[in-house]
């Protein structure tokens, strides 16, 4: 058995990087392929601001017998490496052909890669970018086809990434809930009481002023996410800049449902927040992951006749949790869903920590339950 291990470098082997996910997993009914371009963005220095803040980064196929059976990149993000003892790389947008002995070759390339770099250690499948997407190894949930910024992976990837002998770094849970399903009566009488408060408001974002709600949204996710239950989370975050805010406004101003992303606010000041976007799979199952113009009017008219739909992003200022804002912002969202998009039948979200116990108590209450676990693993050498 022998396999080859070998840079991208060229637009040969960039085809053969991307089109792996496909031959692995064309056959499978509940995958969805992320959009091409995206994935393109994470290896772009133009466009992916972690290579400014003094990120390196690459990606690797691995061959036998001339036929790619495998994928992966290896990074460092200096910002968030060395906030761990020892500091850890990453590795991500793992792929791999069920072959006995490919993952600990992988894992040995890797390991020599990080040691020229002084690095005794390295975590993943992680992403060289947002914190929100591509992140893990699925371990459960197969029956439902991933959500948008998600990746599906066959059950054997498990054993195969096991069979390294890593630690686990940490277990991530993506939620669903029905979006017919009564809100619990409990939550109602909360929230009836919360927004009857004087010194608070709930309203919609403003597509209108986008700018000035994402720099609302930027502030209470800095300050939330600074100061988390999960300390290896904590430890890693650097913060959202302007810079990512604009972008991100950019990418999801035609797809936004202002309605159903509402921002909270206690005595005028930006409290809490959600953000949702529709399940944008529902597009790249027909296209094959390409998103070209001509795709434009699926993509204008997707809020209109999609499914499901993600919760991007959320949080709560930790001065004002457990007050009862995290149940209003859902609340709210999910009544403005059955207004303004009746076409949406449920909601997929989370991607939160196992160790993360008040939002996941927060969800459980409004009736979320686990869909997909994702793992993420550490080794150290």
């Amino acid at each position: 058995m022998s396999f080859r291990i070998q840079t991208v470098k060229n637009s040969e082997d960039i085809r053969a990087f991307q089109r792996l996910p496909f031959d692995l997993h064309g056959d499978n009914e509940q995958w969805c392929p992320p959009f091409r371009e995206e994935i393109e963005k994470i290896f772009d220095e133009k466009r992916n601001e972690r290579f400014r803040r003094g990120g390196e980064c690459e990606r690797f196929i691995v061959l036998e017998d001339g036929l790619t059976i495998g994928r992966f990149s290896l990074f460092t993000d200096p910002e968030k490496d060395e906030r761990y003892d020892p500091k850890l790389g990453g590795m991500g947008l793992l792929e791999l052909a069920d072959k006995e002995g490919i993952m600990g070759e992988i894992i040995k390339f890797a390991k020599e890669w990080f040691t020229m770099r002084g690095y005794h250690g390295f975590r993943g499948p992680i992403n060289f970018g947002e914190n929100d997407r591509y992140w893990g190894v699925q371990l459960t949930g197969f029956d439902s086809p991933n959500v948008y910024g998600m990746l599906t992976h066959a059950p054997y990837y498990e054993s195969h990434v096991e069979s390294t002998n890593p630690e686990k770094f940490d277990d991530l849970y993506m939620y669903n809930r029905k979006i017919m399903d009564e809100i619990p009566e409990r939550l109602k009488r909360i929230t009836d009481r919360l927004i009857n408060r004087e010194g608070v408001e709930i309203r919609p974002i403003s597509k209108k002023d986008l700018e000035t709600d994402g720099e609302y949204i930027r502030q209470i996710y800095n300050t939330a996410f600074s100061d988390q239950v999960v300390q290896e989370r904590e430890e890693e975050f650097t913060g959202i800049s302007r810079e990512t805010i604009r972008q991100t406004i950019q990418k999801v101003k035609p797809v936004l449902m202002p309605e159903t992303s509402p921002i909270v606010f206690i005595d005028g000041e930006p409290a809490s927040f959600l953000v949702s976007v529709p399940d944008m799979n529902e597009i790249s199952v027909k296209t094959g992951g390409e998103l070209r113009w001509w795709h434009l009017p699926r993509v204008l008219t997707i809020k209109k006749k999609v499914s499901r739909i993600r919760p991007l992003a959320f949080g709560t200022v930790p001065k004002h949790r457990g007050k009862g804002l995290e149940a209003l912002i859902w609340r709210f969202g999910i009544e403005q869903l059955r207004i303004h998009y009746p076409n949406v039948k449920e909601m997929e979200g989370g991607f939160v920590s196992e160790k993360n116990w008040i939002m996941r108590r927060s969800l459980e209450a409004l009736g979320c339950t686990i869909s997909k676990t994702y793992r993420v693993y550490k080794w150290i050498f």
